[in-house]
């Protein structure tokens, strides 16, 4: 006998050819709680934790451009951590300092606490070809060299536009378990997606940004094959060594990989806590180090990677990171940021969701970034 099933409403397909908790109307719960959402995931703590203590300067709170941010609707919180004191925070009345908030492309910054212990180890080399070390992927990124994907700096037949319904990042969505196959297709995993992906001349002659969220997952791939380690062994690692308090949730494949380009899902502090391991060269609070202190140098003070769009274009992306020279942060879909700046010893952290069709607006994060880079440098 077989029994009626339904599909899970919040995966389910409604508009626009996306799943509930991904379309406007729903997508301020679904990102709050998309840890509990997608279909495969995994929890991971710290025996130990750094302890923060508030010393709270409200002249922050006060500034207009801080000020502004604070009173969007879409807003969701804010920190600002200064080694171990909590010089500021907000959060919204349907938010909190204890609620994991997903922090999308923020993922994306542990690859290049990854890479930099691989390459330090002589394990990859940046200038070589990725099928070098994965000789099984496709025509998409066989002859890219590792620098060129770290940098999103490849050009390949994968989408990312949100608002194209036959983007190929959809494909990759189902293959990560947060929304259904298209109709007839069988559900890939992230790696046999990659596999997928196809191409000619991988060279970005136009000189801009592309930024591709596979380009991370075959980061991830190679950083697994050559060390010889699972990525859940190096996310423990770099829990522990950021010593977070709460949990960082991240989702998998349905074969149990973790989606490292936007899978993970944190506290506002705890992700203050984590940018503070690039503050501090990577070194952990149980005196363990993750990543390179140097290749997180060169990270910073190289600016000769792809620009951002004209609204962003003197922020440049290196190694899975954005960088102006001074501060280094990532965003994340639907109005995240973590900034960085080692000279202050600070990590800014900002959640929100925005609410227009794509969840998508670099005019928003320009001048986010440039506040945040502000509170961080004094």
């Amino acid at each position: 006998m077989t029994l009626d099933s339904i599909p899970n409403p919040d995966l389910a397909i409604t508009y626009d050819d996306k799943p509930r908790w991904e379309v406007s109307d729903h997508r301020r719960q679904g990102w709050h709680n998309l840890h509990t959402t997608t279909r495969y995931g995994m929890t991971l703590r710290a025996p130990g934790f750094l302890p923060l203590r508030k010393e709270t300067d409200w002249t922050i709170g006060e500034q207009s451009g801080v000020a502004r941010f604070l009173a969007v609707p879409h807003f969701s919180a804010f920190a600002v951590v200064r080694g171990d004191r909590v010089l500021y925070e907000a959060y919204a009345p349907d938010f909190g300092p204890e609620k994991p908030h997903s922090i999308q492309s923020i993922t994306k910054t542990t690859l290049n606490l990854m890479l930099g212990r691989v390459v330090a180890e002589g394990l990859v080399d940046l200038n070589e070809t990725v099928g070098t070390y994965l000789p099984e992927i496709g025509s998409g990124y066989a002859t890219a060299t590792v620098k060129d994907v770290a940098n999103m700096n490849v050009v390949n037949d994968y989408t990312e536009d949100w608002s194209d319904p036959n983007a190929s990042v959809f494909d990759l969505d189902a293959a990560i378990g947060w929304r259904p196959p298209r109709e007839g297709q069988e559900e890939n995993t992230i790696r046999s997606f990659l596999c997928g992906v196809t191409g000619n001349d991988l060279t970005n002659h136009a000189g801009d940004l592309d930024y591709k969220s596979a380009n991370t997952e075959v980061l991830a791939w190679i950083v697994e094959r050559v060390s010889g380690r699972p990525l859940r062994d190096w996310l423990i690692e770099i829990v522990e060594a950021a010593g977070l308090e709460g949990c960082l949730h991240i989702s998998c494949d349905r074969a149990g990989v973790p989606v490292l380009a936007g899978g993970a899902s944190l506290t506002a502090r705890d992700l203050a806590r984590y940018g503070l391991l690039f503050a501090r060269g990577g070194e952990g609070v149980d005196g363990r180090r993750v990543g390179d202190a140097t290749f997180m140098a060169e990270t910073r003070s190289d600016t000769s990677g792809p620009s951002w769009p004209t609204a962003s274009g003197y922020i440049r992306y290196n190694r899975q990171m954005s960088t102006n020279g001074t501060f280094v942060g990532h965003g994340g879909w639907g109005g995240q940021y973590l900034l960085v700046n080692h000279e202050t010893d600070t990590a800014v952290v900002y959640f929100s969701v925005l609410e227009d069709r794509t969840a998508e607006d670099l005019e928003f994060f320009a001048p986010l970034v440039e506040m945040m880079a502000a509170v961080a440098a004094k």
